[in-house]
């Protein structure tokens, strides 16, 4: 029996396979395009990027986008290099570690007297590129970071419907778009302090001084509010970004109100992020019972299966079935303050009798077991074991208040966000005179009940 001959690969397919391992290994460890998703945040470039396009009569350029499934060297020869060309510029921009998704923007350029491009740009984000030049030497490459422009703006708005829609009718510079985001964005600055589906009422004013960013190519962003304040029947809420030092000397930014209480306090509002109340604490005809009762409680209409979140530390003391609230959750604090949440679809892992909570996490989703005709969910609040208005048991928790040796200078930065907030005094005015208002109105029916 003869000896079996090693079997021979063809250099070729040696070769090809090595390039083909190099470029997977590249593609695997590229960070990803950062994209814009709501709620993220900007950093100002330290530095503007130069030019990336020379200007001149004799300049030419052309922008190609890469399709679907395309080959990077059939883009590049596309926009006008050779296929050797493609090859020394690919290899550039794998060195560069350069992702470069369906859809990216490639633009090629050079001197109208050239039969080639000498220069190769990828427009990898709206504030992101990567530039490559043809030298003696071959094709060298450079990420440039464009700079953001960031500004302040201030916006004021009447609440005629929802605080969204009247934002977006209201004063101010911002696109229409953004402006719904930042409605989401004082929902959760406020959520420990206003509940938006409730305390909101047609007459009430918010204003909103926050930062903007805008790229070269025009587009804009939001950054952090760095104030804000809530007229609600003619008492002001408002909230400042401080940077206050923590322990160890560091300074983060956190939310404070006008009495430099940290805005985030014991208990959140809603035990729904996104909601919209059907029901208030109060005397009420039962849907399925046909008579009136106390109900104790608030209902938050919501659809099927939307996150039922705890509004605070705590433990959960049941989980389980119980008569008319169908599924439901209960949670102690350390206050000796319990949560309950009825009618729920289901139990979160987290909801198991023993186990403790933290603030905001999801304990179940909204459902309508029990006694209940749609989804919904039914939160109450219980103090010594007697259920109490969530309204004005969870107002009365506020946060922490800021360090001593901080509040001079909480207070002066206080003043001057507040004077660019507010500049005329226009907000001011308008909670005094609602103040006076209601205080008019509470006046005369004590005079009426006295009469009577």
């Amino acid at each position: 029996m003869s000896a079996r001959r090693p079997v021979r690969l063809p250099a070729r397919v040696v070769t090809y396979g090595v390039v083909g391992a190099l470029a997977a290994v590249a593609i695997r460890f590229t960070p990803p395009i950062p994209s814009r998703s709501p709620g993220a945040r900007l950093q100002q470039p330290v530095q503007a990027a130069p030019s990336v396009v020379p200007a001149g009569p004799s300049w030419s350029a052309r922008t190609v986008t890469r399709e679907r499934g395309e080959p990077l060297a059939a883009l590049l020869e596309r926009g006008g290099l050779s296929a050797a060309d493609a090859r020394e510029a690919l290899r550039a921009t794998w060195a560069l570690g350069a992702s470069l998704p369906a859809g990216t923007e490639v633009t090629l350029g050079g001197l109208s007297t050239d039969s080639a491009p000498r220069q190769v740009v990828f427009k990898l984000a709206v504030d992101r590129l990567v530039q490559l030049r043809r030298t003696a030497d071959g094709w060298e490459s450079a990420q440039i970071q464009l700079p953001w422009a960031l500004d302040t703006v201030s916006l004021a708005a009447e609440v005629r419907s929802s605080l969204s829609r009247s934002l977006v009718e209201g004063e101010g510079t911002l696109p229409a778009a953004l402006r719904s985001e930042l409605a989401y964005e004082l929902a959760d600055i406020f959520e420990y302090r206003i509940d938006m589906s409730r305390d909101l009422h047609p007459g009430d004013r918010v204003q909103v001084l926050v930062e903007r960013a805008t790229a070269p190519s025009g587009e804009v962003r939001l950054g952090h509010v760095v104030a804000a304040s809530f007229d609600l029947s003619g008492k002001r809420v408002e909230a400042f970004r401080y940077a206050s030092r923590g322990a160890k000397g560091e300074q983060r930014g956190e939310y404070f109100d006008q009495d430099g209480k940290s805005l985030r306090a014991q208990f959140l509002r809603a035990p729904l992020a996104f909601r919209r109340v059907s029901s208030v604490f109060g005397l009420r005809r039962h849907p399925i019972l046909g008579v009136w009762r106390a109900h104790k409680g608030t209902d938050y209409a919501a659809s099927l299966g939307t996150p039922v979140r705890s509004i605070g530390d705590g433990v959960v003391v049941f989980a389980g079935r119980k008569s008319g609230y169908g599924n439901v959750v209960d949670v102690r604090h350390r206050n000796g303050y319990v949560s309950r949440y009825g009618h729920l679809s289901r139990f979160a892992r987290s909801a198991r009798r023993g186990a403790r909570v933290t603030i905001g996490q999801t304990i179940g989703s909204v459902g309508m077991s029990g006694l209940a005709t749609a989804p919904h969910l039914h939160f109450e609040v219980l103090v010594g074991g007697v259920q109490r208005d969530p309204r004005i048991v969870l107002r009365s928790r506020s946060g922490e208040p800021i360090a001593p040796g901080e509040r001079a200078r909480f207070e002066g930065v206080r003043q001057q966000l507040l004077a660019s907030l507010d500049p005329g005094g226009a907000a001011t005015r308008l909670a005094a005179a609602n103040a006076a208002a209601s205080a008019a109105r509470r006046s005369a029916s004590e005079r009426g009940a006295l009469v009577d």
